[in-house]
């Protein structure tokens, strides 16, 4: 499973022209899901988003976690992220999750995220989604978690 967090001022994704989810000062998360992926899987990933210190302390550094500066958590899927661009000029999607699948693992992802954090929104799996952001920093990470 694959997460990329960008440390945002604020975040907003809208389908359809209806704003369906926001957060302020915290994390927007896109999220893809690989064909090996699985709920445990799931589970590693959204404790080391939660807990992946990149939000600055007193002094300056990446030392807190959106957890510890109580911000929140836009989830966004984004099967785009499993592309395999390693020749041509055209991506393949081959190692990403068959949509029915990439949709489950989205929803149970979604359900834990709300279940583990206070402060969280989500786009929508299938969508087309606009997604406007004002990146912080700016501070952009790739996760990716294997089983």
């Amino acid at each position: 499973m694959i997460a990329l967090l960008q440390r945002v001022n604020h975040a907003s994704v809208t389908v359809a022209g209806e704003c369906i989810g926001k957060v302020d000062t915290g994390l927007l998360v896109f999220l893809c899901a690989e064909p090996q992926d699985n709920e445990a899987v799931a589970d590693r990933l959204l404790e080391r988003v939660l807990n992946y210190r990149i939000f600055s302390d007193e002094q300056g550094k990446m030392n807190r976690s959106v957890r510890d500066i109580d911000g929140g958590v836009l989830l966004v899927p984004q099967f785009t992220l499993a592309a395999d661009t390693r020749k041509g000029n055209r991506p393949g999607f081959s190692t990403a999750a068959a949509p029915a699948f990439g949709e489950q693992m989205f929803r149970y992802a979604w359900q834990q995220l709300q279940a583990l954090h206070p402060n969280v929104a989500s786009g929508q799996f299938g969508a087309d989604m606009k997604v406007a952001l004002e990146n912080d920093g700016p501070a952009t990470f790739w996760l990716q978690q294997n089983g």
